[in-house]
């Protein structure tokens, strides 16, 4: 049954177990670890928008990092079956970022909010926008015609996504953020405050410079490895597309209660 009202710790941690955007996640071990060394060799389409260098060659040194900010099993050993996010660093992430959306609140700053995970994350950032804006922030409106080889760079309910015949897409590229700061520059127009975003377009802000935090998968390491360098502000762990975008709604309000916000 949902969770009505805003859940205790303990309870939005039981939540996410049912719900498997934590614990026994649907994402399988194998495609971690293949995740981990495609990153590990080089292929940027899982740099999601970071510079990485020859930093992180190394997949074991891959694999550590993600055993302790997300709780995946920690042994190199373990190739196949079931791995998992430990909801109890879900709930950390969410409460570092619940501060930084404390600060962003009493700065009344500028904040861009995009999603590559439109089907499972977009009604998560749209509700934050409308407690920001609520708070007094502004929130970034995008220039109009922005694009890539992918396709169009949109703004629905406050958050960026990118839009391709007519459909919104799942991306882990960087490139529709690197759109939407060149065309907020060209347009003479200040870059945000914070970024609030997930995949490539949380990395690619982070990695120029802005305050950046995000959502990121088990199987999405490169936002973790960005938080452990101190480029990422905060990544949470959780498993961003799960059978129904409804499941998101406790943790949302669990963040914005931590974070002194009121959704309108």
């Amino acid at each position: 049954m949902p969770i009505s009202g805003t859940p205790s710790r303990a309870q939005l941690v039981d939540h996410l177990v049912r719900t498997r955007i934590a614990g026994d996640v649907a994402t399988p071990r194998e495609n971690n670890l293949s995740h981990y060394r495609l990153l590990a060799n080089g292929d940027r389409n899982f740099w999601l928008g970071l510079e990485l260098g020859e930093r992180w060659a190394d997949e074991q040194d891959v694999l550590a990092v993600m055993a302790e900010r997300v709780g995946v099993n920690d042994d190199p050993e373990y190739r196949f079956g079931q791995d998992t996010i430990d909801p109890e660093l879900t709930v950390d992430g969410l409460d570092r970022l619940a501060a930084r959306l404390r600060k962003a609140a009493e700065g009344r700053e500028r904040v861009l909010f995009a999603t590559g995970h439109p089907g499972g994350l977009l009604d998560v950032h749209r509700a934050t926008a409308a407690a920001l804006r609520t708070a007094g922030c502004e929130i970034v409106v995008i220039p109009d015609g922005l694009q890539t080889d992918k396709g169009y760079v949109m703004q629905f309910a406050d958050v960026a996504v990118l839009e391709h015949g007519a459909t919104l897409w799942h991306t882990h590229s960087g490139e529709p953020m690197r759109a939407i700061l060149t065309g907020l520059e060209q347009a003479g127009r200040p870059l945000p405050d914070l970024v609030v975003a997930d995949h490539g377009w949380a990395g690619y802000a982070a990695q120029h410079g802005l305050d950046s935090v995000g959502y990121a998968d088990c199987n999405d390491p490169a936002l973790f490895l960005a938080e452990s360098e101190g480029t990422l502000q905060v990544a949470v762990p959780l498993d961003d597309h799960v059978v129904s975008p409804r499941h998101y709604d406790p943790m949302t309000a669990y963040l914005l209660a931590a974070a002194g916000l009121t959704e309108v």
